[in-house]
């Protein structure tokens, strides 16, 4: 079984809990939308079941979720051993990745958000190519280098992102940020933006910006982000449903 809470007993019970945090999330991002003048069909929900089992999973394919996170590599490849709508899922990679952990990421992940230095390029690359798949990447951007929570410094990002471009079987779709910790979020926003902005010039089709959580997540919208990675506001603390 993977890692994380017990299955709950009631299965009714939690999916009406999730549909209702479902619900809430909208109307969020629909409102963020409304403020920033963008179209609610342009912004992607991840949501980020790290710590969470598989029933949750397929719970959420079954509330309408199309797309889902995880962070830990050795748990997300025994829970989606377990998920029974796999094939309804794109499934996210957005933790920090060893090169050594590239082939059993590319055995479920779709996506990996977190790619952050070019050793990981060659890594992916020869591992979709194992697979005979191609793996869709984002450039990892550190807003706060000091923190130590990965990614490649702004200045050095488009240089990876051509590198990516430049490979056999990985597909750029764009970047990933995580705001600094204890800080307003809109500037690093803003800053990641200006990044994406300047890969898009060389790769059009580097499109995506994956920006904003459960507590930031309007604040990413406001500047741009496609894809928010939203997991308390949707399953809860990882406390509470053990």
């Amino acid at each position: 079984m993977s890692a994380g809470p017990p299955a709950h007993a009631d299965v009714g019970d939690r999916r009406a809990e999730l549909a209702r945090n479902l619900a809430a999330v909208h109307a969020r991002i629909e409102a963020a939308c409304a403020a920033a003048g963008r179209d609610p069909s342009e912004v992607t929900l991840i949501a980020v079941t790290k710590f969470f089992p598989a029933t949750d999973v397929d719970l959420l394919a079954d509330l309408g979720v199309r797309a889902v996170g995880e962070n830990r590599d050795q748990e997300a490849a025994a829970k989606f051993a377990e998920v029974t709508r796999r094939a309804d899922l794109q499934v996210h990679f957005i933790g920090q990745l060893q090169s050594n952990k590239a082939s059993s990421v590319v055995g479920y992940a779709d996506v990996v958000q977190s790619l952050d230095r070019l050793k990981l390029v060659g890594a992916l690359d020869r591992a979709a190519d194992r697979a005979r798949r191609r793996l869709e990447v984002l450039v990892q951007v550190a807003l706060d280098e000091a923190e130590g929570r990965g990614g490649v410094a702004p200045a050095q990002a488009a240089a990876l992102a051509d590198a990516v471009a430049a490979s056999e079987h990985l597909d750029l779709r764009g970047v990933m940020a995580v705001a600094p910790l204890g800080a307003d979020p809109a500037p690093a926003f803003a800053r990641l933006r200006d990044v994406a902005d300047g890969i898009r010039a060389s790769h059009p089709g580097a499109s995506w910006i994956s920006a904003g959580m459960s507590g930031d997540l309007e604040q990413a919208v406001a500047h741009g982000a496609t894809h928010l990675r939203v997991g308390t506001a949707i399953l809860g603390s990882r406390q509470s449903h053990r």
